[in-house]
């Protein structure tokens, strides 16, 4: 697969008998001219050569479950903040999905949990997957989405995973519950009317909570406290905090002041 649509293209080698080149990357070099970028690390790869490609299936399989993850994701966005959600790009590796829309506004807290549970909900539907190569016009009438600005070709490929349905050419899960899990992580502006949504999704959704439960862990052990009443204890550990300062900042103005009230009456004293 090369580099298109936001999602980053495949890694791994090409090869026969006497040549091993490792795939960095793949890219478009022309609509159906592909581009590999790498290292031969055997041999001498010479014109007219053939060479198997062995994809690196751990790489491209992550990459799909963040991915089809977008595509759920855009449709619970719509679903939650409206149907002016347009996206404006994204970025889907093997590690994350980040995901660029129009909305006015930051989301809240609130919109954000909804988001995660209508997501997390459709995964756990187990809905397959469904790829179909059809003409653009009756794509359309399908009412799949279809990205703003976006070049499509006579023949399209409509995807639909869950209750989303988009035109995408990229590589996808077979059914929603391969995704597993998908955890936000963060949400922030990217220019006037557009958001970014970035998120986790698989075992790096899985890890980060892992990494979450460990602090919240620590925090109980150092604090003495009930899980249940460790966020009251932090609150009323940071008020206490607050306070102590004020006190502090205030017997130094004390402290400065009658230094200067001494410091004054000693120049008064030396002038007599």
């Amino acid at each position: 697969y090369a580099e298109s649509g936001g999602q980053v293209g495949d890694k791994g080698e090409l090869r026969n008998e006497t040549v091993r080149f490792n795939v960095a990357d793949t890219f478009k070099i022309q609509a159906d001219v592909f581009g590999h970028q790498g290292e031969v690390l055997e041999g001498e790869i010479k014109v007219g050569d053939t060479l198997n490609a062995l994809v690196d299936v751990a790489q491209r399989t992550d990459t799909m479950r963040n991915h089809s993850a977008t595509h759920i994701l855009h449709k619970a966005l719509r679903e939650v903040l409206g149907d002016h959600v347009q996206q404006k790009g994204s970025l889907v590796d093997a590690t994350k999905t980040r995901f660029d829309f129009t909305h006015n506004a930051p989301m809240t807290a609130e919109q954000i949990r909804r988001i995660e549970d209508i997501v997390n909900r459709e995964i756990l539907d187990n809905s397959a997957t469904s790829g179909k190569v059809m003409s653009l016009e009756d794509a359309q009438k399908t009412g799949a989405m279809m990205l703003f600005g976006e070049k499509y070709g006579d023949e399209v490929r409509v995807l639909e995973i869950g209750s989303s349905k988009e035109l995408c050419g990229g590589t996808h899960v077979s059914r929603s519950s391969q995704i597993g899990l998908v955890s936000m992580i963060g949400e922030s502006s990217v220019g006037s009317g557009s958001r970014r949504l970035e998120a986790l999704v698989g075992i790096e959704a899985f890890r980060a909570l892992a990494t979450e439960r460990a602090l919240v862990n620590r925090l109980v052990d150092s604090l003495k406290v009930p899980r249940e009443q460790l966020e009251d204890r932090i609150l009323a550990s940071v008020e206490d905090l607050k306070s102590a300062q004020k006190k502090l900042a205030s017997l130094n103005s004390e402290r400065l002041a009658l230094a200067i009230a001494r410091h004054d009456a000693g120049q008064t004293d030396a002038s007599d």
